[in-house]
């Protein structure tokens, strides 16, 4: 059985759970924020260590010993049943159901999509991405990771001002939701005035890298899908393809070097995953410059633009994850 980890407005895990049950293949979808309010875990041992998990919601019960492929995709977190209403025992709650659910899917002895969750956190550093990239031979941009001004001043002049700032993760959409979000700015002679602020709060720093094309490239276990975005061609995206002009910015598939191909396999097989979405830019100069890495990328929209398989090998790869555990993932089950 394949269990997908994820809520219930995903337009990705509908796909493949299309292909999926044309494919015959039996699998559950279950978000954890339904629990404990709509659902119920429980985790039994054995005197001999034998282990069995059921997971029950509505009419279904289901024995997560079977499961033998996860589709992490995006799960919404565990909060505290409505009947809790003090604020101290909701926080205690939502805690404990959350380190529940963590330590139960985890123990589950199959294979992960892209990986357990605390791999998935691992793999979300920036600066642990740019490191192991760096050491697989990826050319980077100069970077800088700080909250000291004088250090952030210093980087501004080494580079003539020609640089960018970024956050370090995703957090800020966290707390403000599709509100409000903040992509990359090219550093204004205006920043400069306040660079006193950076004491307060960390960023990331990186020379300005001149663009061809951006490349979006999805790994998907030995498959490898490169997206070219041509950012330059709207003002909108120049900076950021995220801010997205989809009218005015071309999307081509991109002939990968094979080289690269492998180095993107190796770097995602490194941090532990199956999956990840690498984000490069193609100088002028065809040199191929490394950004990040998400290892939970979206892709969706990529593949209605372009065409390519992805949602394909993604469902092959969670068909067949119960003979491929061996073959990948081999930090998450460590």
């Amino acid at each position: 059985m394949i269990l997908i980890l994820t809520d219930n407005d995903d337009p990705h895990a509908d796909d493949v759970e299309q292909r999926l049950a044309r494919r015959g293949a039996r699998f559950f979808r279950f978000d954890p924020g339904q629990f404990p309010s709509n659902a119920q875990l429980s985790m039994a041992f054995s005197a001999t260590g034998q282990l069995q998990s059921i997971l029950t919601t509505g009419n279904e019960r289901i024995d997560l010993q079977e499961v033998t492929s996860v589709w992490y995709r995006r799960p919404t977190p565990s909060v505290a049943h409505d009947e809790i209403t003090d604020a101290v025992a909701r926080d205690y709650v939502t805690e404990e159901c959350n380190k529940f659910v963590q330590d139960l899917f985890t123990s589950l002895d199959c294979f992960w999509l892209p990986a357990p969750q605390r791999v998935i956190r691992k793999a979300e550093y920036k600066a642990s991405q740019l490191k192991l990239a760096g050491l697989i031979g990826f050319e980077l941009p100069p970077t800088l990771f700080t909250n000291n001004p004088d250090d952030f001043l210093a980087f501004y002049q080494e580079h003539n001002g020609n640089i960018i700032s970024k956050l370090l993760s995703s957090a800020l959409y966290k707390f403000t939701g599709k509100t409000f979000n903040r992509y990359t700015q090219v550093v204004s002679k205006r920043d400069i005035a306040h660079a006193s602020g950076i004491r307060l709060c960390p960023m990331i720093f990186q020379a300005y890298v001149s663009k061809r094309v951006e490349l979006r490239i999805t790994v998907v276990g030995q498959q490898v899908f490169a997206v070219e975005i041509h950012s330059q061609h709207s003002n909108h995206t120049r900076h950021d393809w995220r801010r997205y002009d989809r009218y005015q910015t071309p999307y081509f598939p991109h002939e990968l070097p094979r080289d690269l191909q492998r180095r993107c396999i190796e770097l995602v097989e490194r941090m532990g995953l199956c999956y990840g979405a690498i984000d490069m830019v193609l100088t002028p100069d065809d040199r191929y410059v490394f950004l990040e890495i998400n290892p939970n990328g979206q892709y969706l929209w990529i593949e209605k633009m372009t065409g390519l398989p992805i949602s394909e090998a993604v469902s092959d790869l969670l068909i067949s994850g119960a003979n491929m555990r061996n073959d990948f993932c081999l930090e998450a089950r460590q």
